[in-house]
């Protein structure tokens, strides 16, 4: 099937081309009468501009962009992503807005990743972006300030620079969880966290130490449940063993539930685990894990809803999204005498 061109219309309709272009952009050059007719022409072809064309008319192209500098594979283990997709497509459906995802090589550098907004921007084929795993002093910030295009950071605003910021205070969830070990007895605990690189895994580090364990230790890992498993083996072969282990994401802590039965350990008799981002597979394992849960569908639709208020020109700022509160299960219990 031919696809329907301004041609077309303009043949149907017994205009000029220029004609039939003033009618589809709304710009004066024709009667409304005209204007009216053409617009029901190409309503009948099912006409629909070609984002190029679209573009280089200077209209908006309803779509938002986020790239992912991850393995591709993450988003099929690690519920958080698709969640946050989720909420994002909710959101910008109801406002006719498309989201566009592209993963980039995870061995490469920023600049791989700042490239894609540059092109982006210049083809005209996103209206803004969101900006995903801040890291310190991050240099896609200040880049996509250059380039100009609208943007939303989803993370600490210390990372965030000028740019709108959504963020949740991960320093409370630590306290909490924290907080529910030592309450229970837990003195030697372990927190097995992901990439060191990114400004939430520091805050969350940070506010671990702030806790004043005296037996505390952090690994850093991937976020993959082989590096989770590996961690858990490790922690729970040292001399004096933790009693507890907080896990960074919900993937990881399955998968050091896991390594630690391959060991013949009990949980959460002889280890208690805490579970970040929950997701529904932490209530279906046995024992269900204790974890700290948010509504990261909210979450993404937030973030979209800040990034539209940022296209249509408005400076929103930082914007406090509520924490992730502890949700204790069968996996947290007081350690043997």
């Amino acid at each position: 099937m031919k696809r329907p061109t301004i041609a077309d219309i303009a043949r149907e309709a017994g205009v000029s081309k220029g004609a039939v272009s003033y009618a589809l952009n709304n710009r004066p050059g024709v009667s409304e009468e005209t204007r009216a007719r053409i617009l029901a022409i190409a309503d009948r072809l099912g006409f629909r501009a070609s984002a190029a064309a679209r573009a280089l008319a200077g209209a908006p192209a309803s779509v938002v962009g986020l790239a992912l500098r991850r393995p591709a594979s993450t988003l099929g283990v690690e519920p958080f992503f698709m969640e946050l997709i989720s909420g994002l497509e909710a959101e910008l459906s109801t406002r006719s807005y498309a989201l566009l995802l592209q993963m980039v090589d995870d061995e490469a550098d920023a600049g791989a990743e700042i490239e894609v907004y540059r092109q982006w921007w210049i083809e005209g084929r996103v209206d803004g972006v969101l900006l995903c795993d801040l890291r310190p002093d991050d240099p896609r910030v200040p880049a996509v300030e250059r380039i100009g295009i609208p943007a939303v950071a989803v993370g600490p605003p210390s990372a965030g620079g000028r740019l709108a910021t959504l963020w949740s205070d991960d320093a409370v969830s630590v306290a909490e969880a924290v907080d529910h070990l030592t309450g229970l007895g837990h003195r030697r605990i372990a927190r097995v966290a992901g990439l060191p690189g990114l400004a939430h895994t520091a805050t969350r580090t940070g506010a671990f130490a702030d806790r004043g364990i005296t037996e505390a230790v952090t690994v850093f890992t991937d976020y993959t449940g082989e590096a989770g498993a590996r961690a858990t083996r490790e922690l729970l072969g040292a001399p004096h063993r933790p009693t507890a282990i907080v896990y960074d994401n919900d993937v990881m802590a399955i998968a050091g539930l896991a390594a630690a039965r391959e060991l013949g350990l009990a949980v959460p008799a002889d280890l208690s685990i805490v579970a970040w981002d929950d997701s529904p597979i932490c209530g279906l394992v046995h024992p269900p894990l204790t974890a700290l849960t948010r509504d990261i569908v909210a979450y993404g639709a937030h973030a979209a809803r800040l990034l539209l208020s940022v296209i249509a020109g408005e400076q929103p700022g930082a914007r406090l999204d509520e924490p992730a509160r502890l949700v204790a299960r069968g996996s947290t219990a007081p350690p043997r005498a």
